[in-house]
């Protein structure tokens, strides 16, 4: 019984968190906070990234946040802004399923053949396996999260592949956000941003046909 303390704990937590985010409306409050950080100069993009991640932890969709990042801080820094915190997110969420949860659950499945394959693939191909799932749509940005946790991938594996892979949709949307911004505030069509939305659209076209193969591979 022991070895299923700490992943309880911590599903009753998780559950108990994500209740209270949307008890309390915190995915719509979110959006409120733009301004304010917007008032807070050079820290702004610090608070925001910590915003981002905390978001993740309580399993939060960020594509509001994503989008907000183009606004208040332009290209180059919404999209550094958005990595940081998307990334560190990212990795919390790991640790959290790790060191709560992997023992206990590994323990469980030990006779579970499909488990184990995905536990000795992941411990080979972590690489592989964490940018193909996070190049291709169909996997959750939250599950992936604390899925990876369960699995022998390393960590700074997953930190670094995660980490580009989430590059290119976040330059999709928040390179996006901007070029829409500038053509309303400016009156004028930033050709250069759509220049560059247009080519990571084909890119990640190209990236994410790849992965699918690799994946039913």
């Amino acid at each position: 019984m022991k070895k299923w303390i700490k992943p309880v704990v911590l599903i009753l937590v998780l559950v108990a968190l994500i209740a209270a985010a949307r008890v309390f409306g915190l995915g719509e409050k979110l959006g409120e906070l733009k301004n304010w950080i917007a008032e807070q100069g050079v820290w702004g993009p610090f608070i925001f990234a910590g915003v981002y991640a905390l978001a993740a932890v309580l399993a939060i969709p960020g594509s509001a946040l994503t989008i907000a990042a183009g606004a208040l801080f332009g290209s180059i820094i919404g999209v550094v802004t958005v990595i940081f915190g998307a990334t560190l997110g990212a990795a919390l969420c790991f640790l959290i399923a790790r060191y709560f949860a992997r023992d206990a659950i590994a323990s469980g499945l030990a006779k579970n053949e499909k488990f184990q394959k995905l536990d000795k693939l992941t411990e080979k191909n972590g690489a592989i396996i964490v940018a193909v799932t996070r190049l291709v749509p169909i996997f959750p940005f939250n599950l992936l999260n604390y899925g990876f946790g369960l699995t022998k991938v390393p960590f700074w594996t997953y930190v670094l592949w995660s980490a580009l892979c989430m590059l290119p949709g976040t330059i999709l949307y928040v390179v996006g956000t901007d070029a829409v911004a500038t053509a309303v505030q400016e009156g004028r069509i930033p050709w250069v941003l759509v220049g560059i939305v247009l080519l990571i659209i084909g890119l990640l076209a190209v990236i994410v046909k790849k992965a699918r193969g690799k994946l039913k591979e």
